[in-house]
């Protein structure tokens, strides 16, 4: 097995030959990275009979099918299934611009798409997974959220007060625990989670490098703390571009982020890195076993 990946690299699976050139004294493109989360089909081969030329057709064909006005979703699903290979070589090897990502590949920015992506890269269900993890460690994380004091504790009590701890609002709570968790972890989330008011013009996100912008109405509050369980819609901003929007609310937007950062091979946002790292490495059990002494102290707490 020592040598696993030089047969692979041999034989030409693009996955693994992606960082060639390194044993050669080469440095390999700057702009090519190796799999880091756990990613099963990060960079595949075209199929057999298929490449470059046969695959942008059907890329064509599938952005034109999107401009009618009822989309085939059956050629629209089949078509994206057949063009990964060619999407990934772009997204991993290229590394371009989300919205030029958004022009070339508009399908890829639907939730049915998003989902179906990250299914394609991990083999795992990520909305199914993601609650099911989130809703099972609820009822411990607002128990850590009372034992917290300090500044910390002072936040966190601010969300519980928003929240009826064993009501039937699924919502309101999964919403406190995602607010929340940057908060014990130590991430600083002010420029990520962002309001307006839907009797607002567009707002300028043009310096916003991601985030989830919530649009509440006219007669709320914006209070830094408050978690707009009564938002009016919520969209997701990737490198200043308004991606998704009409999202139902803030922990749908979370999970379909999730899902495009996976979709678009991008870097966790700086600011939240540990909080993105405890949803993939805990919550969808992605990545070894071994975790940061921080996010292993909370999945400690976690199951006590």
């Amino acid at each position: 097995m020592g040598n696993y990946r030089t047969k692979r690299s041999r034989a030409g699976c693009t996955d693994v030959a992606v960082n060639g050139g390194k044993r050669k004294g080469q440095a390999p493109p700057r702009s090519v990275k190796r799999p880091k989360r756990f990613e099963i089909n990060f960079l595949p081969n075209f199929p057999e009979g298929e490449d470059e030329n046969t695959m942008e057709s059907k890329r064509i064909e599938l952005v034109e099918e999107l401009k009618k006005r009822r989309p085939t979703a059956a050629l629209v699903s089949k078509n994206m299934d057949s063009t990964f290979a060619l999407r990934r070589k772009e997204l991993v090897t290229m590394e371009p611009p989300v919205k030029d990502t958004v022009e070339r590949w508009p399908a890829l920015f639907t939730e049915g798409q998003v989902l179906t992506e990250f299914c394609r890269l991990s083999s795992k269900n990520l909305q199914a997974e993601f609650f099911k993890e989130l809703d099972k460690y609820t009822p411990r994380f607002l128990e850590i959220f009372k034992s917290k004091g300090g500044s910390v504790g002072q936040k966190l009590t601010e969300y519980l007060r928003q929240v009826t701890p064993g009501s039937a609002d699924v919502t309101g709570r999964r919403t406190a625990v995602l607010r929340g968790l940057p908060v014990i972890l130590g991430d600083e989330n002010t420029d990520f989670f962002k309001t307006c008011f839907d009797c607002d013009d567009l707002p300028d996100v043009s310096h916003t490098s991601m985030g989830i912008m919530t649009v509440i109405a006219e007669d709320c509050v914006a209070s830094p703390h408050s978690l707009h369980l009564e938002s009016t819609a919520t969209a997701i901003v990737l490198e200043g571009t308004m991606v998704m929007d009409d999202l139902d609310n803030l922990p749908h937007a979370m999970c379909l982020l999730f899902g495009l950062i996976y979709a678009l091979n991008l870097e966790y946002p700086q600011q939240l890195r540990y909080t993105f790292e405890f949803i993939q490495r805990v919550l969808l059990s992605l990545g070894p076993k071994s975790l940061k002494p921080k996010i292993q102290s909370l999945k400690n707490l976690l199951m006590q």
